[in-house]
């Protein structure tokens, strides 16, 4: 990306147009995302103009991921994007260390998240199986009609 600025902590800090163009959207888009919670820069500048960090990047790129390879909608993804920040949460908690009852609870949390998600894409992968068996059934009828329309013109 192009020109850097600085926040305080030192993390690099993207300018929304930057952050727009190496994820393939438009600052709108950005815009619209922050409405709806499923991203929030990371800071501001002194100005008030928004500053993301690598963190925000890989976030919008995990959204369109979500968007364009699985095919979840924003509300999906809101959802997704939330347990896998709680993910990372009991992540850090838990390289951090606590007690036994503690680090218990920390696992059986980070595994019903983990199934739930499971269940979710478990559930979009069987509505495009159904999808795909229904072009597949209208492919199979169109090459027979296409092959009786042949046979009868012979």
């Amino acid at each position: 990306m192009g020109a850097r600025v600085r926040a305080q902590g030192g993390e690099a800090q993207y300018r929304i147009g930057e952050v727009a163009k190496a994820a393939g959207v438009s600052t709108r888009t950005l815009r619209y995302y922050e409405e709806l919670g499923l991203l929030s820069p990371a800071g501001h500048s002194p100005g008030g103009a928004r500053r993301y960090s690598e963190g925000d990047l890989g976030r919008v790129l995990r959204i369109r991921e979500l968007q364009q390879l699985v095919g979840f909608n924003l509300d999906e993804i809101k959802t997704i994007v939330a347990a896998e920040a709680r993910l990372d949460e009991i992540r850090s908690e838990f390289r951090a260390g606590g007690s036994p009852e503690r680090e218990r609870q920390m696992v059986a949390e980070a595994t019903e998240i983990n199934d739930r998600l499971r269940a979710e894409m478990r559930d979009k992968l069987a509505r495009l199986e159904t999808f795909l068996a229904d072009l597949d059934a209208k492919a199979r009828l169109l090459r027979r009609k296409a092959k009786e329309r042949d046979a009868k013109r012979t």
